[in-house]
Formats: structure tokens, C-alpha cells, sequence
């Protein structure tokens, strides 16, 4: 479970919960159950129109992984320099047969994209070889995840628009019996109101919000996949450890940067230039 979003969810609730309950000592007004099957059974409905049934239930699974822990978030990028440079040493000592070595079951569970190259390096293919296949197949990959976050902030924009409908039909309603007390035009407003409310609501606080948050993630794991793939080239290329070093290390921070004669003495490997 992601703590911070669900702590970031609850927050956003409560802040809107709060101004009502502060703002009106009529809280229930807010609460139409007839609008509330608008904006979201609307919504939801034209998802399923715009996309094909599987997208559109990616889009829902998208929204409840967003709650989720982000497995790429664990790992900082001066592990994956240092795990790359220590395969350098590996292969300038043992050769191709050294690195498939370490292509382990937990690798493959832990990273398989790591370990995809991996396999393509121990194969022998030319590091541009390396770096096409993996670019393809990190474009196919954004694409079939993207797909989610799309439908998401699709509804983002629908909400809004349900909202705006059921307002158009509380007001009609409204309008419609206008002959009658003239007192009841006022709550019958407020009624036809609380619909776009709704929209607002599902679109700001909901939809939006995850998708973002979702996008951002890809963004953080395509970062990553460009920095192995760098690597994964280099040690197609046989080139020195120092090298792979210092070229990875231009993915990351200053601070945070991976450096031989430093860390490597801490794991208890030599190093070599």
C-alpha cells in the first residue's frame, strides 16, 4: 500500500467534508443520490463506449494501482549503476558465460526488463542490436500501460460533463413547476447544483489526480529502463567498467552517483581499471 497516496486521498476528502460541514448547517444537502448515478454511472458508461472492454477495465485497475507501493520507487538508481558495473568487472574476468551467471530466477522475478537484456547480451548481439530491441520494447510497453492512464483522465474530463447534464435536468424539472410554490425554486436549484459538484469532485479529487500520478510513474520506470539499456549496450561493447561508470552515472544525481573506488571496496570486490 501506498501510505502517501491513501493519506493524500483521505486528506483531499476531509478537506471537502471539512468546508461543507463549516460552510452549511445543512451538510445533507450535498447528498443526491439521483446525481451521484449520473456523474458516475454516466462516466463509467462512456468509458466503456470510447474503449474496447479490456482497456476500460485497465483504466479501473490503473486507478486502484495507484494505492498500490511502486516497486520502482525501492530501488535508487546508484543500485542499478553499481549492479551494472559490477557486471562489467564480471565480464572483463569471466566472459559472457560470467554475466549469464548471473541472470538468476529472482533477477527475472525482481526486473525481468533488466534481465531481457541481459539474456540479448549473453546471446552476443552488437550493443545497436541491444539498444533497438530494448527501445522497442520498452515503446510497446509504454503504450499498453498508458492505455489505462488515457481512459482515466478521459473520465477526468466526462465528469464534469455528466455534472453539467444533470444539472440541465434538475433545472428542467425545476423549470417545469415553476407554477407551483415559488419557495421550492430555491432548494430545487440547489439540488440541480449539487450534480456538477459531483463532477468537479470525481474529476479533480479522482480521476485526474491518479492518472497523473500514474504517468509519473511510467515517466520514473521508462527513466530507469533508458539507464539499463545504456548499460546493457555498454557491456555488449566490452567497455571498461571505469567507462560504464561514469556514463551511468550521468542518470543521476551528483550526490547520489556510483563510484568504484568507493563503493565496490564496501561490497568487498577489487576493482580494476
Amino acid at each position: 500500500m501506498s501510505l502517501g497516496s491513501l493519506l493524500a486521498f483521505i486528506a483531499g476528502c476531509a478537506t471537502v467534508i471539512g468546508s461543507i460541514i463549516t460552510a452549511t448547517d445543512r451538510p445533507l444537502a450535498f447528498v443526491d443520490i439521483p446525481s451521484v448515478i449520473i456523474v458516475i454511472g454516466g462516466t463509467i458508461v462512456t468509458c466503456f463506449i470510447s474503449y474496447e472492454p479490456k482497456d476500460a477495465i485497465s483504466a479501473f485497475k490503473t486507478m486502484l494501482a495507484s494505492f498500490r507501493k511502486y516497486k520502482d520507487l525501492d530501488v535508487p538508481l546508484k543500485e542499478e549503476v553499481g549492479r551494472i558495473v559490477r557486471w562489467g568487472y564480471i565480464v572483463q574476468k569471466n566472459g559472457l558465460q560470467g554475466l549469464e551467471n548471473e541472470i538468476t530466477d529472482e533477477l527475472r522475478a525482481d526486473s525481468p526488463f533488466l534481465a531481457y537484456g541481459a539474456d540479448l547480451v549473453v546471446t552476443g548481439y552488437t550493443g545497436a542490436e541491444i539498444r533497438q530491441i530494448l527501445e522497442h520494447m520498452m515503446e510497446s510497453q509504454s503504450s499498453r500501460e498508458r492505455v489505462g492512464t488515457s481512459a482515466i483522465m478521459k473520465m477526468g474530463g466526462d465528469a464534469p460533463a455528466y455534472g453539467m447534464l444533470g444539472t440541465l435536468i434538475g433545472l428542467i424539472i425545476m423549470l417545469s413547476n415553476m407554477s407551483g410554490d415559488p419557495a421550492s425554486i430555491g432548494p430545487a436549484m440547489a439540488v440541480a447544483l449539487v450534480t456538477t459538484f459531483y463532477g468537479v469532485i470525481l474529476a479533480r479529487l479522482v480521476c485526474i489526480p491518479l492518472a497523473t500520478k500514474m504517468n509519473a510513474r511510467y515517466d520514473l520506470t521508462d527513466f530507469k529502463n533508458n539507464l539499463q539499456v545504456d548499460g546493457l549496450v555498454l557491456l555488449a561493447e566490452r567497455k571498461s567498467p571505469r567507462y560504464i561508470q561514469d556514463k551511468l552515472n550521468s542518470f543521476v544525481e551528483l550526490k547520489d552517483q556510483f563510484l568504484i573506488d568507493r563503493d565496490m571496496n564496501r561490497e568487498g570486490n577489487g576493482n580494476q581499471a
